[in-house]
């Protein structure tokens, strides 16, 4: 049997993808020690892993997924096809509009000298850091008195690169696998240095981090990039997904009906209606249905539109699993794919009567 972290290593994937699979059903440990909790895999899981790990890299749905695992032969070809089929009928469009867009803009794309690579580095993804970035950098906010507040915690370690926002009422973090590993190191980056260089880092292959006193550096292709540090301490924000409430209802919905459903309703503050049919988004300006599949009792939530609503449209992949405890509690949003993104979203205290239309 394996620990859920050498089965991690040995898949590809993090630690807490791994629960978010075991959570929906696609990839449950072997064994689990009912005592501390730990969960065991056994090695010929590590396949499955791996397939689940492959058809995520190319957005394939949870559901989808798991009709291609439990499918015959023929079945599963057929569905990876069709969804394939989808992609490249996107990425041609995106191609298009990308050609329209580059020739109304024009421009140029000059690039400094080369520059020698520290040895002291840990590598990334370029474009999954860059992606990383933007999605925590929505829980960053100026707020006098509290300058770290507008900072992106990065906490390297030999075998993660784990990215943290929060702007006390949303906490977004995202774990990355390093492509190479480097040596142990936290810094708060100024989230107004670090926002002008994703255009830069989304153009690179390879993208290495170092920390250096005052900033960190970005090391590129062929230049760097130095984006200030804060010196403030940073909220323990450790310790508060530690003690997060045990989850009672269980929400896996796809996304992108989600955000449109939250859309919809054009109001500061809508309220979540979690039963075992589905979940029903409301406010005084309507009511928008949305299928889900809910485990667990039914439930009430009410949240600031402004808050869950980035949390839900930056979520990794096409799905997200909402964990529910009490309505006064975080709710946490969580999607994996290259790595994992968790938020959690303080919810409203519900208002007299109700916020339904």
């Amino acid at each position: 049997m394996l620990t859920i972290g050498v089965f991690a290593r040995a898949c590809g994937l993090t630690a807490s993808a791994l629960r978010f699979y075991a959570d929906s059903g696609l990839l449950r440990p072997a064994s689990v020690d009912h005592v501390s909790g730990y969960r065991y895999y056994a090695r010929d899981q590590v396949a499955r892993a791996v397939a689940i790990r492959r058809l995520r890299e190319i957005d394939m749905p949870l559901e989808r997924i798991g009709e291609v695992l439990g499918g015959a032969a023929g079945e599963a070809a057929r569905i990876v096809d069709e969804h394939v089929a989808g992609l490249a009928e996107r990425a041609r469009h995106a191609r298009e509009t990308a050609v329209a867009v580059k020739a109304a803009l024009g421009g140029s794309d000059a690039r400094s000298p080369a520059t020698s690579v520290d040895a002291l580095v840990t590598g990334v993804n370029a474009l999954v850091f860059t992606t990383a970035v933007e999605q925590v950098l929505t829980a960053t906010t100026h707020e006098p008195g509290l300058p770290v507040l507008n900072g992106v915690r990065i906490d390297v370690s030999s075998d993660t690169v784990v990215l943290t926002a929060t702007d006390r009422y949303r906490l977004s973090t995202r774990t990355l696998v390093p492509t190479r590993p480097g040596p142990t190191w936290s810094a708060t980056v100024d989230a107004d240095d670090l926002r002008p260089a994703l255009p830069w880092t989304r153009r690179q292959h390879d993208l290495r981090l170092s920390a250096r006193t005052g900033h960190v550096r970005l090391w590129g292709d062929e230049t760097t990039r130095d984006c200030r540090t804060l010196t403030e301490p940073y909220p323990d924000h450790r310790l508060l997904l530690a003690s997060l409430p045990e989850a009672r209802t269980r929400v896996l919905v796809p996304r992108n009906a989600l955000a449109r459903g939250l859309e919809e309703q054009h109001a500061p503050r809508v309220r979540l209606d979690v039963s075992a049919t589905g979940l029903v988004i409301s406010s005084p300006n309507g009511r928008s249905a949305v299928t889900a599949d809910v485990t667990g009792p039914g439930t009430v939530v009410e949240f600031a539109a402004a808050t869950l609503h980035p949390a839900v449209t930056t979520a990794v992949g096409p799905d997200v699993m909402l964990d529910l405890a009490l309505p006064h509690e975080p709710v946490v949003v969580r999607s994996a794919d290259d790595g994992d993104l968790t938020t959690l979203v303080m919810p409203l205290r519900p208002e007299p009567g109700g916020t339904t239309g």
